[in-house]
């Protein structure tokens, strides 16, 4: 009798399991169980529903700096499945990869359905079933089987099961009912909200190279930073929430923080370069033309944040209005007053503690047969395709630990 696996959960891991399972193995029976009337649903929203795949990064040790909790676990699993082969991958059934100028990648569509379309179509050609709207209630194991209780009351059975159903803390506490220890999970990649007058109306606004820290910690992140309706956005503050997503929850999400608007150059450089221009340019009005390539816009709330009248010359700024200048466009404090997420793009830190996870084979270390990948396990990323990429390579591994292979 051949032997069955099930997978829970319809998602990038699941998927990418079944179908390296059902491949690898032709005699076994692969079935995917997905309580929604969806699948793949993250993958058609990811970038703006072009599908951010992964990221242009091509070396193991490197792509693990990009991940705040996991890297370490994933140096191994990345050295087997990652980028190059990703992309090999999609590349050998059809589907042409493109690297954009930030190193993400996308289907040359630029549309998500292609992915989908791929995934779904390469699971039906290896016999994976996919069966929609079948949540699960239960799993155990008994009698050297998987038992899987549905939301039917159904009992299915199977030799290997793997848990690619997200951060759903349903299946999490049936995860610990199977000897797991979870990690409570907390907001990643989220927005900052602040009620500061100052940036009213700057809404739209961005700059290619600031610097975001959190006042009395070591957090910190550089990158683009975007003024949004309700506070601060863009990669530099989406990568500073993922790294601090447990001390910013302790904090409840009230911190003040600093901002260098022009995070290749310190305070010292910029006065040097403002107390010069009041000598090359004096009669010119400071507000007039924006320095260091800043929206004038901005530009004009920095002045107005340090004090300097709206019709004041170069030569009328005294050394310490100078200072004041240099000040706010290097330390420009700001309060945030709480966390704006992405809805379905939600991604939270936490899930099965990794030390229960043999990350040969992404397969339990409490219960043999049973395997975990994707956004179930306490791993997260920065925004940019690599939380993607962890899913691809759990699930690729899973899935060929499953149909009997080391890889």
């Amino acid at each position: 009798m051949s032997e069955k696996a099930i997978i829970i959960g319809g998602g990038a891991a699941g998927f990418f399991a079944a179908i390296a399972c059902a491949e690898a193995n032709p005699e076994m029976e692969v079935i995917i169980l997905e309580k929604s009337k969806n699948v793949l649903e993250k993958v058609k929203i990811s970038g703006g529903g072009r599908c951010n795949v992964t990221h242009a990064c091509f070396d193991p040790k490197e792509l693990t700096s990009y991940y705040p909790r996991g890297g370490k676990e994933l140096l191994g699993p990345f050295n087997r499945f990652m980028t190059g082969d990703l992309m090999e991958w999609f590349s050998d059934r059809g589907i042409e990869l493109k690297i954009e100028e930030d190193n993400r990648v996308f289907p040359v569509s630029d549309n998500s359905q292609t992915i989908i379309d791929c995934l779904t179509e390469f699971a039906e050609r290896a016999g994976v079933r996919v069966v929609k709207q079948m949540a699960v209630e239960n799993f155990w194991y008994e009698d050297e089987k998987w038992n899987v209780k549905t939301q039917d009351k159904e009992v299915w059975q199977c030799d290997k099961l793997l848990v690619a159903s997200g951060s759903s803390k349903k299946l999490w506490d049936i995860l610990k009912k199977n000897g797991h220890k979870v990690i409570p999970p907390v907001p990643s990649l989220f927005t900052f909200n602040t009620r500061d007058k100052r940036i009213k109306g700057l809404s739209g606004i961005s700059v290619p190279k600031a610097e975001v820290e959190v006042a009395n910690s070591e957090l910190a992140s550089e990158g683009p930073l975007l003024i949004t309706h309700w506070g601060f956005s863009g990669p530099a503050v989406l990568k500073l929430s993922a790294w601090g997503a447990l001390e910013l929850k302790d904090r409840a999400y009230h911190f003040p923080i600093m901002i260098n608007w022009i995070e290749e150059k310190d305070y010292e450089e910029v006065y040097q370069t403002v107390n010069e221009e009041r000598h090359v340019n004096p009669r010119k009005r400071v507000s007039t033309h924006a320095m260091f390539g800043l929206p004038l816009r901005l530009w004009k709330m920095l002045l107005e944040s340090a004090k300097i009248p709206e019709k004041a010359t170069w030569s009328d700024l005294s050394v310490n209005q100078a200072k004041a200048i240099a000040e706010e466009l290097t330390m420009c404090v700001f309060q945030v007053n709480g966390k704006s997420t992405f809805k379905e793009e939600f991604v939270t830190a936490g899930g099965v503690d990794l030390l229960d996870i043999d990350f040969k084979r992404f397969e339990s270390k409490k219960t043999p047969g049973l395997f975990i990948a994707g956004e179930a396990l306490n791993i997260d990323a920065v925004t940019g395709g690599f939380n993607f990429q962890a899913a691809w390579t759990g699930g690729w591994i899973a899935g060929n630990a499953m149909a009997g292979y080391e890889v």
